[in-house]
């Protein structure tokens, strides 16, 4: 089969790169070229400062499809079918003017942020692209002699940055993944405020339970609509792509023109891996696992502010102010609990910034409830100064810190897993419904 990769189309202001797929898949079915498989959305590094927004590519396997065929979308009432297996029996010149086409009409080329870039190869690259591209960073320059030796097909607009995706997005090597269908807006209404009755997403949240992020009950949000002016009119998630299409049918909405399933890696937690602090880079997302060394304490803006310590070093981490009720929890850690962190790493300041935490060791808090009494006075004593004991202000007799009354604190806490609100959530981060804890 021939993959092809796109990325970095779309602009704060709009556009999006799933809706070029979109209409990609479309033009080849059209042109008697099959698609082999679910389209592929691939999430990257969430931490890249130059991403447009969910910093998210696109590939699409392409060619003679045999095999079983699998229901992947519409258009205006019109089915939309791939195929379990293929071959790469055709043509790529044609497939490259189709996604050239596309692209050139649709890419948001006027922005300064946006440089798209698309790969069309017949040979699939190595794993390692897409490893690197998640969990850290990777220069044009390797990806770019990575296409040359494999003889791939590829154009990069401007600086051609989206090239970096597209080849990752081809190498992406599924193993845990999810799905996500979305559904896509007619033209006239891009940019109009989008009309998703708000019952029906609680509806579908709890009648599909394959199904995740789509509702944030706390904060009383619908979370399966974008705020950006894309083409997009609601997005679900979810295991089970089966289950996405009757999760659709629940929802109420205005009319839309047409949606897709794709086979992502959204709530997987790929772009995680496990380091200790001496480490630890900028633009990495890791777990760490230490000591809380700082107790948390809140800063201007409402951000929650601890530091961990293992035997190579101590970090900050930051539980940041959209995670809502979150920072409670945060709040409630002493000194001497064990936890592991995870989350992406910020360059300034240089902290984690907490996706999820584990609390596997709760620190014993003894809390003075009174000081001890002057035997022969039968008073208080006062304190002499941190650590420095207690005396009688009568007959000046003293006596040990250990002498004063102490209680456990209860630590209104348990050991476990919690995590950001829905609201708060980025795309590749796993939610605790699809984690054996």
């Amino acid at each position: 089969m021939v993959w092809i990769g796109i990325d970095d189309t779309d602009s704060k202001d709009g556009g999006c790169t799933t809706y070029i797929c979109y209409t990609i898949v479309r033009k080849l079915i059209e042109n008697g070229i099959d698609i082999i498989g679910y389209p592929r959305l691939v999430r990257l590094n969430p931490n890249i400062p130059w991403k447009t927004r969910g910093n998210g590519a696109v590939a699409i396997r392409a060619g003679r499809g045999n095999g079983r065929e699998i229901l992947i979308g519409e258009f205006e009432g019109e089915k939309l079918f791939a195929f379990t297996n293929g071959s790469d029996d055709v043509d790529i010149a044609m497939i490259e003017n189709t996604v050239k086409e596309e692209v050139e009409k649709q890419a948001f080329l006027a922005d300064e942020k946006t440089n798209p870039g698309f790969v069309i190869t017949r040979k699939k690259f190595d794993s390692t692209i897409y490893e690197q591209g998640v969990k850290d960073v990777l220069h044009l320059n390797d990806v770019i002699e990575v296409l040359n030796h494999a003889g791939a097909v590829y154009k990069g607009y401007k600086n051609g940055r989206g090239l970096i995706g597209a080849a990752a997005a081809i190498s992406w090597e599924p193993g845990d993944k999810t799905y996500e269908l979305i559904s896509y807006r007619y033209r006239e209404k891009w940019g109009k405020e989008r009309d998703v009755e708000e019952e029906s997403v609680i509806k579908m949240d709890k009648t599909i339970n394959s199904t995740f992020d789509n509702y944030d009950y706390e904060e009383k949000r619908v979370l399966i609509t974008p705020n950006s002016p894309c083409p997009i009119l609601f997005g679900i998630r979810g295991d089970k792509p089966c289950d996405l299409i009757k999760a659709k049918e629940i929802v109420i909405s205005e009319n839309y023109m047409g949606w897709m399933i794709y086979e992502t890696n959204q709530g997987t937690d790929d772009h995680l891996q496990r380091k200790k602090i001496s480490e630890v880079k900028p633009y990495q997302s890791v777990i760490i696992e230490g000591t809380v060394d700082r107790e948390p304490f809140t800063i201007e803006g409402g951000h929650v502010i601890f530091s961990i310590g293992d035997e190579t070093g101590s970090i900050d981490c930051t539980a940041y102010e959209p995670t809502k009720g979150f920072r409670d929890i945060i709040r409630k850690l002493k000194k001497g609990d064990r936890v592991e962190v995870y989350g992406g790493v910020r360059e300034k300041p240089f902290t984690i910034n907490i996706e999820k935490i584990r609390i596997k060791n709760l620190s014993t808090v003894r809390v003075k409830v009174e000081n001890p009494v002057c035997e022969k006075c039968g008073i208080h004593m006062k304190s002499m100064g941190k650590g420095k004991g207690y005396r009688c202000k009568r007959c000046g007799s003293t006596k040990d810190e250990k002498d004063a009354r102490y209680e456990i604190l209860d630590r209104d806490l348990k050991e476990g897993f919690y995590e950001v609100p829905p609201c708060a959530r980025r795309h590749l981060s796993k939610p605790l419904k699809r984690m054996v804890c």
